[in-house]
């Protein structure tokens, strides 16, 4: 018996056996939808410079809070003269070169953050931030600081390696909200730019003057910049962020994600996501904060900013155990998914696939709920009008339905036309694709096998041209893909057997086979094709 021959067999033993299946395919599943993750710009910005939009705005805090320290315009300085005023002892000097200072970092298109650091202003600016005596100038260095850290990952560890860090984590508690604010957002770049630093952060102590921020009171462009940097200190997996830190953070995110305003639920929802980007544990401190129930609400949000971080958060819990699937399903998720299967932005439509796919990997129960909510057709039309990483996620739904369902689930797929959409896909040129499809081909044949019915799957295979296509795959350079044709073909489709498996087979409609239920003649109480 071949390698090949030999893992069928041992995926054919196992097919009863759900626990074991089941997290098998996740743990698959995992493995290839780490290109979900990979390959494209983070879904949230890392960093985020306080740009002036104009003059009236140039000098005035983020929450344009305007004072009479900073009403009039600063003046255009040279870098010499910002410099010069830096340096020199006069205060209000200082406050002048700082603001100027600010000014360029702000508002230009290509701020000089390069010509700042080489002019030495930084630690200067970390100096002033412990001026509790003159807000003022703490806001103002620790606004040029922010523009200076939203630079490359060069740019922003210089900043750190200044010793800002405990200094602006100690003005998270000033009585002067514009001062807090411009700090939170100095931080979140910081904390942003990796692991690395996200860590030194986390060690310095933000976590708890952070949270503290989270307040009723908290006006909500504030508690903007305050979720954000939240989430920074959330995200990353290599390492992942300290287990400590996590539960911190999650009574304040269960809170974040019901507010009102559209950016806080939305970085509170990425938080979350990065939180159950990881192993089974992390995903249970998440369930245990109560959150999945809203979070299953938000996927109702005309949103899209909202949907994807609160569909992304749900995609990956269901990667996890089946009782963590099941918190998902039972609080309904599952009546979402025909529209999110259908929204217009493709993105939505990927991860919505995803996560069924992570569904179809559990047990009996979970992928009858999916089939109970409609989503097979939704999921068809998918198939074959997606775009081509939706489809691809389609193909592993349809995957680990036919490796984990039973019979009568399997064979629903099957009466809505599967066979067609699969056997179209295979002139795909990614080869990981069609080895999906080979694998779902095979399971759909060796369920109508185990039925007597393998003749009319072999039919409709045949007819829609998936035969020659298989055929053509045996020729194919890819080894894996050349040896599941060549089983496929052996086994279902060789001369020996046309005699027996293609008479008096039931005729098939456009749709697909034809599907009956007859518990008197069939088999076990099985389908008939």
């Amino acid at each position: 018996m071949s390698a090949e021959e030999r893992g069928s067999a041992a995926r054919m033993r196992t097919f009863k056996n759900r626990g074991k299946d089941s997290e098998e395919l996740r743990r698959r599943r995992q493995e290839t939808s780490v290109e979900l993750r990979k390959a494209k710009k983070d879904d949230q910005i890392l960093k985020r410079r306080n740009i002036c939009l104009s003059e009236e705005d140039a000098a005035t805090s983020p929450l344009q809070e305007s004072t009479k320290a900073n009403s009039a315009k600063p003046p255009s300085l040279s870098i010499d003269e910002i410099v010069a005023g830096i340096l020199g002892s006069d205060k209000s000097a200082q406050l002048t070169a700082v603001q100027a200072a600010r000014k360029i970092l702000s508002r230009e298109r290509n701020p000089p953050i390069d010509t700042m650091i080489q002019a030495g202003i930084v630690p200067h600016c970390v100096r002033f931030l412990t001026h509790a005596d003159n807000p003022q100038l703490q806001f103002e260095a620790a606004w040029a600081l922010t523009n200076i850290a939203s630079g490359t990952s060069e740019q922003t560890k210089f900043v750190a390696n200044q010793g800002s860090v405990p200094h602006l984590i100690a003005l998270l508690s000033s009585e002067h909200q514009h001062v807090a604010e411009q700090a939170v957002w100095a931080l979140g770049n910081i904390a942003g730019d990796g692991p690395e630093l996200r860590d030194y952060t986390i060690g310095c102590g933000i976590v708890p003057p952070l949270l503290a921020l989270v307040r009723p009171d908290t006006n909500a462009h504030f508690l903007r910049n305050v979720t954000w940097t939240v989430s920074n200190l959330c995200r990353n997996k290599n390492p992942p962020p300290p287990f400590e830190t996590v539960q911190q953070c999650l009574p304040a995110l269960a809170l974040l994600i019901h507010h009102t305003d559209t950016e806080v639920v939305t970085d509170a929802c990425w938080a979350l996501s990065y939180l159950t980007d990881g192993s089974n544990d992390k995903i249970e401190r998440v369930i245990e904060a109560g959150v999945v129930p809203r979070l299953v609400e938000l996927l109702g949000s005309e949103e899209p900013t909202i949907i994807s971080p609160s569909l992304r958060t749900l995609g990956n819990i269901v990667t996890g155990s089946d009782a963590q699937t099941d918190t998902v399903v039972k609080a309904g998720a599952m009546a979402y998914f025909p529209r999110l299967l259908a929204h217009t932005k493709p993105n939505v439509v990927k991860e919505a696939a995803w996560t069924i796919s992570n569904v179809t990997a559990g047990n009996l129960d979970q992928i009858q709920a999916v089939i109970d909510a409609g989503l097979l057709a939704p999921v068809l039309e998918v198939l074959q009008k997606g775009d081509y990483r939706s489809q691809r996620e389609a193909v592993w739904v349809i995957l680990n339905l036919t490796s984990g369902g039973s019979q009568e689930q399997v064979a629903e797929f099957c009466r809505l036309g599967v066979v067609k959409p699969l056997c179209d896909l295979l002139a795909a040129e990614d080869a990981k694709l069609v080895t999906v499809i080979l694998d779902a081909l095979s399971n759909i044949l060796r369920f109508a096998e185990q039925m007597g019915q393998e003749g009319t799957v072999a039919l409709q295979v045949e007819e829609c041209g998936g035969l020659d296509r298989i055929e053509a795959l045996q020729s194919h350079e890819n080894e894996t893909i050349y040896n599941k044709a060549a089983t496929i073909i052996s086994k279902y489709f060789s001369d020996e057997e046309d005699e027996d498996s293609h008479v008096a087979q039931p005729a098939a409609d456009a749709a697909g086979f034809q599907l009956s239920v007859d518990t008197d003649a069939a088999v076990g109480g099985g389908f008939q094709f």
